[in-house]
Parts: C-alpha cells; sequence; structure tokens
C-alpha cells in the first residue's frame, strides 16, 4: 500500500501518525481480501482547526471531527446491508487511488481520553474505519451499519486492538 501522509499538526510528528496508517491500512485491505500493494491513499494529520473548516467545506458542519473522507469512486452499494462494488484500476498497470482522509489531533486525543483508550489504538479504529469509507462502506442504513462495525471489530481484532463498540 502506497501511502502520502502530509503531517500539518505538530502533535502527530510525536504520533507517529505514518506507521499507524501503514498498518491499519495494509491490515483492513487484506481483510478485505485485496492485495494492499496495488492501493494508493492520502492521509493529513490535522488539527481541530483545518478539520473543523474541511467539515464546513464539505458537510455543511462548521465543527471539528475526528476522521473524515473522501473517496476517489462511489463504490458504495445500492441495497442496504450489501457488500460495496470492488475497486478497478484506470489502467492495469497502476495501483488504484482510493481516496483522501483527514484526521484531527486534538479531537483524537481528547475522545481518547475521554473514552479510556490508548491514543494509538482509536487513531487506528479512525483511520481503518476512514479507509472503510473509501473502499465503500457506510454506516447511514441500519444493515450497512452493522456491516461496516463488524468489519472494523474484527480488523482491530487483528490489530490487537479492542472492540471499540463494546
Amino acid at each position: 500500500m502506497s501511502v502520502e501522509t502530509v503531517i500539518e499538526a505538530p502533535g502527530w510528528a510525536q504520533a507517529d501518525l505514518e506507521s499507524l496508517v501503514q498498518s491499519a491500512c495494509d491490515k483492513t485491505l487484506t481483510h478485505l481480501g485485496h492485495d494492499p500493494a496495488g492501493f494508493e491513499v492520502a492521509v493529513l494529520g490535522c488539527d481541530d482547526d483545518r478539520i473543523a473548516a474541511l467539515n464546513a467545506d464539505f458537510r455543511g458542519k462548521a465543527a471539528p471531527t475526528n476522521v473524515l473522507s473522501w473517496p476517489a469512486d462511489d463504490l458504495a452499494a445500492e441495497e442496504d446491508g450489501a457488500l460495496p462494488h470492488p475497486p478497478v484500476p484506470d489502467f492495469d498497470d497502476l495501483a488504484i487511488e482510493l481516496g483522501d482522509i483527514a484526521i484531527a489531533f486534538e479531537t483524537c486525543q481528547r475522545e481518547a481520553g475521554e473514552q479510556g483508550k490508548s491514543f494509538n489504538d482509536h487513531v487506528t479504529h479512525l483511520v481503518v474505519h476512514g479507509l472503510l469509507h473509501l473502499m465503500g462502506y457506510d454506516h447511514i442504513r441500519p444493515k450497512d451499519a452493522a456491516l461496516m462495525e463488524g468489519l472494523e471489530i474484527e480488523i482491530l481484532a487483528k490489530l490487537g486492538v479492542s472492540d471499540p463498540y463494546g
């Protein structure tokens, strides 16, 4: 998996965001039956101000959030609870660009403390969550939410992270 990590907030430098993203993305794609080597994703490690601006621009919500994602393609299933469409490369010899993820340092740090989780475990969960969005999974409809949460729990267990919903 090719991961381009851009660090804008200084807190991320000490958190080793690039390593957390790489392992979470590799494990997620492998769990979904894909060879991680064939995929690309870009991740922005930002602060609350930056993610609030992005959230306002793209979702109309002028407040910080933990993670945002922008899929390169709409892979969502039409039917609630069905599997998303598989990603398809544009060209035979190029990696599939899945999209972009932004993650906010202060919000992640605050949520981890409030939830009694380690910072790295919480960030790992949010990266898995964001990548699943890039792969067409969502949690708006009930069966889609159950499918996505179940996958998150399975993938996180393989990464040594406890069930974030339990």
